[in-house]
């Protein structure tokens, strides 16, 4: 876990564009719940915002959006809209007035903070009945013979490249937890349909594949993509990509 007062560590900037470009999207039915969820519609917060995919997605459903990050960088390729409002800002200390907010999010995000500095932030930030979402999914899988080949690149090959937090990230988030009482949510799907260019284009944006190359010179996606294509078929079109995906939501004054 990630120290409040340790330097900001800043894995994704160097590659915004493609990560804004090139990273999958969340279902639709995802934030429809949430908003059902929220005790409100007026404003919710979204932490660790990116390049705003879930602010933008939240803006379908609350009459504001205001989306933090503590990275410049990121927040200027994100993704422009009307009742999304940007602020550069750590998920600890938003700078938002005290129940200001129905709710909070954290797309893949979560594992990167410090837990209870936060879950105080986020208290106080909500309105009554307001909620806490934070969300992840797990390694992509295709099929038995993609995943093969995926498996190999994702652990002996760049495991030593991924950041410690990562390990968060594959335990679908067990060990995340906020002192506060928790709900059951619904089961969501994340998928996409992508052909092989696609797919090597977001194994790119792997914080451990711009680790590896930094350190290395070696772009280990680059030489995996053969293997990828023979395991993917003769056929280089979409196919359809699955994410586990792993919602934990919390409600401080229930």
């Amino acid at each position: 876990m990630n120290s409040f007062k340790d330097h900001f560590k800043d894995h994704f900037s160097d590659r915004s564009d493609a990560y804004l470009r090139y990273r999958p999207t969340y279902p639709p039915a995802l934030f429809a719940w949430l908003a059902d969820t929220a005790p409100g519609r007026r404003r919710a917060w979204d932490c660790a915002t990116g390049s705003g995919q879930a602010a933008v997605a939240l803006a379908d459903h609350f009459d504001a959006v205001v989306a933090t990050d503590a990275s410049a960088r990121q927040l200027a390729h994100a993704m422009a809209h009307p009742k999304v409002a940007y602020r550069v800002a750590r998920a600890e200390a938003s700078g938002l007035d005290d129940a200001s907010c129905d709710l909070v999010t954290v797309a893949q995000a979560i594992h990167w903070f410090d837990l209870d500095t936060f879950a105080a932030e986020a208290a106080r930030v909500l309105a009554p009945g307001g909620a806490i979402a934070a969300w992840t999914y797990k390694r992509l899988l295709v099929d038995a013979a993609v995943d093969a080949v995926l498996d190999e690149l994702y652990g002996p090959v760049l495991g030593s490249y991924w950041p410690p937090e990562r390990t968060h990230v594959q335990d679908g988030y067990v060990r995340i937890a906020l002192p506060f009482p928790e709900i059951t949510p619904p089961a969501f799907t994340m998928t996409a349909r992508w052909d092989l260019d696609r797919l090597l284009a977001y194994l790119r944006t792997w914080s451990s594949a711009t680790r590896c190359l930094a350190a290395t010179g070696r772009d280990m996606v680059a030489e995996f993509a053969p293997a990828l294509a023979a395991a993917w078929g003769p056929d280089p079109g979409p196919r359809t990509i699955t994410w586990p995906f792993v919602l934990r939501v919390w409600r401080p004054d229930a």
